[in-house]
């Protein structure tokens, strides 16, 4: 009987560290959309600032970051990358390991300069650069800064970026560090809006409603908002007509 029960206790055991690593595979949600030409277009909300995007058989890493908080990504586990993109410095969006798990013979790092000085290679995008990658396929720079007094030391105006991929009319605006600023203004045709919400370094829940009202995107998913009470968001957005989706990216 002691064989049984020990055998018993192993199998539980066993058991709830299968169900344990099969709850973790499955903390990472998942949003699939068709471009107008019928291609598929796959985001995985990693964690925090950390994006997948699968885009027919390309591999996008936006800000990799291998341990954020309590969560952790293996990034080695991961496929490797065609592109990454790194907005800016910091070490919630930038992690030279990450980077490095994720990398193979042809991958394309795209980042600011600063990050780009600190590795040692990188294509620098600024504000305002656009590069072409297929007829189908191109990818923006916009900017990402803060503007409210005192705080502009923790994303100075002209230093990172926030990213627009657009493919084939299908437009991801991943908006990086910012608050509600005015060149939000010029942006169209969004399709689904990463927005950060954590003041003091990004946005409050009002300035983020106010950011989505500027920039009108399809769906806005809030990302990067740590203990930040998002609740109210959805309810404010639903008379502009922006789906809101939450998504556990604190």
């Amino acid at each position: 009987m002691r064989y049984v029960s020990f055998f018993m206790m192993l199998l539980a055991v066993m058991s709830g560290q299968y169900s344990k690593a099969q709850s973790s595979a499955t903390e990472i949600e998942t949003d699939v959309f068709t471009t107008r030409g019928g291609h598929k277009v796959t985001i995985y909300s990693i964690k925090h600032a950390s994006l997948r995007i699968v885009i027919d058989s390309l591999e996008f890493e936006i800000d990799p970051v291998t341990k954020h908080g309590e969560r952790e990504t293996d990034y080695a586990s991961y496929p490797k990358a065609d592109y990454i993109l790194v907005t800016h410095e910091h070490g919630d969006h930038f992690d030279p390991d990450a980077i490095k798990a994720l990398t193979k013979r042809g991958t394309v790092l795209i980042t600011n300069k600063a990050c780009a000085e600190k590795l040692g290679y990188g294509e620098v995008m600024k504000n305002g650069d656009s590069k072409r990658i297929s007829q189908l396929l191109r990818i923006e720079a916009v900017p990402a800064y803060n503007t409210t007094a005192g705080r502009e030391k923790y994303h100075p105006k002209g230093r990172d970026n926030g990213f627009i991929i657009n493919f084939d009319g299908l437009k991801i605006y991943v908006a990086g560090d910012t608050e509600d600023i005015n060149e939000m203004r010029v942006l169209s045709g969004i399709d689904v809006a990463f927005m950060p919400c954590n003041q003091p370094y990004t946005m409050t829940p009002e300035q983020l409603v106010h950011a989505a009202r500027m920039v009108r995107p399809k769906i806005l998913i809030p990302y990067h908002y740590g203990q930040t009470d998002i609740s109210s968001v959805p309810r404010q957005l639903k008379t502009y007509g922006i789906e809101v989706r939450i998504r556990q990216l604190q």
